[in-house]
């Protein structure tokens, strides 16, 4: 079975919901980010809207004030490093919104994999 790539944040999330791996999702995102030394705390009644709107802002605010730990959390999730310079920098909130979904999506791979095998 080929991992379905999702498109975009809305539809990632919406699939992990329909899949009942939303909250393991979650659990993922947390352990990745506090193993990176930058802890989060989404809470498990956090909707989809909500996580998507705070790992922006999260994102936004490493790449703006902590550069070196947003990098080491990119390794860390192991964000595929072709496709973060493929994105256009120019505009930080742009990137950061395109950052989170890598993330999102590399997460939700994990996440997705593990529910199989």
């Amino acid at each position: 079975m080929n991992f379905p790539a999702p498109i975009s944040t809305d539809e990632l999330l919406n699939t992990a919901t329909a899949e009942n791996l939303y909250q393991k999702l979650i659990e993922q995102l947390n352990k990745d980010f506090n193993f990176a030394n930058e802890p989060v705390d989404f809470h498990p009644s956090t909707t989809p809207e909500s996580l998507k709107v705070q790992l922006h802002e999260k994102i936004y605010r490493l790449i703006q004030y902590k550069f070196a730990e947003y990098l080491s959390l990119l390794y860390i999730v192991d964000v595929p490093e072709n496709e973060v310079k493929k994105l256009d920098g120019s505009d930080i909130m742009e990137l950061s919104e395109q950052v989170a979904f890598l993330i999102l999506k590399r997460e939700w791979m994990k996440v997705w994999f593990r529910s199989r095998y």
